[in-house]
């Protein structure tokens, strides 16, 4: 259970990281279009998460879990990342339509709530085959 507990520690330790990697791409991202660009709010979080997914999928198979990507993963990473999209979009109206927070920190402010759950469903599909080699 020790080494278990160990293991979960340094990948979830590998998903913050590559979480914080994965964030500053789509803070740029969101950035650019919604300031730069004028493009509204909530189009620019959509387009950097599905940017930013594309990426995650690849560091979080290589770095967080050492997994071999495939095409099913792939296919399957966006189910467990709708979990991600609709919650941080649900958070992101909530803070900036209802609770009148800044759209710049909205986002910051959403991932808080959806980062841990997320680590837990990437990792049940990533490493679904990981015993197959």
């Amino acid at each position: 259970m020790e080494k278990l507990m160990k293991k979960m520690n340094l990948e979830f330790i590998r998903f913050a990281i590559v979480g914080v990697l994965n964030t500053l791409n789509y803070y740029v991202v969101y950035l650019l279009l919604h300031f730069v660009l004028h493009i509204d709010y909530m189009a620019s979080h959509i387009a950097g998460f599905l940017v930013s997914l594309v990426i995650s999928f690849f560091l979080n198979c290589y770095f967080t879990f050492k997994t071999r990507p495939t095409l099913a993963k792939f296919l399957q990473f966006p189910l467990t990342q709708l979990f991600n999209l609709a919650a941080s979009s649900l958070f992101m109206y909530v803070f900036v339509n209802l609770l009148k927070m800044n759209s710049a920190a909205a986002p910051l402010a959403s991932m808080f709530l959806t980062v841990p759950l997320t680590f837990l469903l990437t990792g049940k599909i990533l490493k679904r085959d990981r015993g197959k080699v």
